[in-house]
């Protein structure tokens, strides 16, 4: 065999070798990201999303949560009324328009709710000052981590200096944590069931102020959960009863008898932060 024939070999063996080990087949099965991201994986990918949260919230030693729900639309005063101005700007040049109209309408009830976000943000302050000034790591403020009612509950525990929680999922619109979450309390999820077990397995208590389908999801869910008794006697609050009386028709339901009369004793309403926090005082599990 000449020197050249043997120096091809050579590089032939050295550039098979360098394939092997570029591989895929090769990686570390935890390190190769095509096999996790792929359908057979589904189980696995679940599994470590049920695992990574439980894991840092047993080591950060988060004995119970308080779950604020609500409208990722309903924002503070000044940041509706900027949206509200803006929209009858646009209106002004184009009055015929009937999406300008039906825009500046829909701002104009979002900006009356803004109350709502002012509510969220102190009822999360209160809940947060009183379990948290001790370092005690009960009733933490759990939301979903978006902006909104999310924000201003996350915010609340802000203000107060305490941590919260944010359970964000990853949807086709993406969805960014707000900025007053406690860093290192922030999860990213892909299942909206295993987010959902993560709201739920430590709950004491959980607020619903207005909202849309995310919001009704939930509740209906947890008001499942209690109505089956899968879910210990926890207070479920609907803050801001003329909202939800008229969203929510519960006593036809009862009437038509689709569900028991004792089913209406499952929630409470509250219209104040203070009487929200008076409730879970007296009806949460210890």
């Amino acid at each position: 065999m000449s020197h050249s024939e043997r120096s091809n070999d050579i590089k032939l063996v050295e550039d098979n070798l360098q394939l092997i080990i570029s591989s895929s087949s090769y990686h570390l099965a935890h390190e190769d990201l095509a096999l996790l991201n792929s359908d057979e994986m589904r189980g696995v990918r679940m599994l470590l999303e049920i695992s990574k949260p439980e894991q840092i919230l047993e080591k950060e030693n988060i004995l119970s949560t308080v779950i604020v729900f609500g409208g990722a639309n309903i924002v503070d005063k000044l940041s509706a009324k900027q949206k509200l101005d803006e929209a009858n700007r646009l209106l002004q040049k184009h009055p015929k328009s009937n999406h300008l109209h039906r825009r500046v309408n829909r701002l104009n009830k979002l900006y009356s709710m803004s109350n709502y976000y002012d509510s969220a943000r102190e009822f999360s302050r209160i809940v947060s000052s009183e379990n948290q000034a001790k370092k005690c790591h009960s009733h933490v403020i759990v939301t979903g981590g978006g902006p909104g009612i999310m924000e201003a509950a996350n915010r609340g525990a802000f203000d107060a200096g305490c941590k919260s929680i944010g359970l964000n999922i990853s949807i086709p619109r993406e969805q960014q944590p707000n900025s007053f979450i406690t860093p290192g309390l922030c999860f990213k999820f892909n299942y909206f069931a295993l987010r959902k077990i993560h709201f739920v397995m430590r709950s004491v208590a959980a607020v619903f102020f207005p909202g849309g389908f995310g919001t009704f999801d939930e509740l209906f869910e947890l008001l499942t959960l209690r109505q089956t008794e899968m879910k210990n006697n926890i207070p479920i609050i609907l803050f801001g009863r003329e909202y939800w009386s008229k969203a929510i028709n519960f006593q036809l339901l009862a009437e038509s008898g689709l569900i028991a009369d004792d089913d209406l004793e499952l929630f409470k309403y509250a219209d104040t932060a203070s009487e929200a926090w008076e409730i879970i005082k007296r009806d949460a599990p210890n």
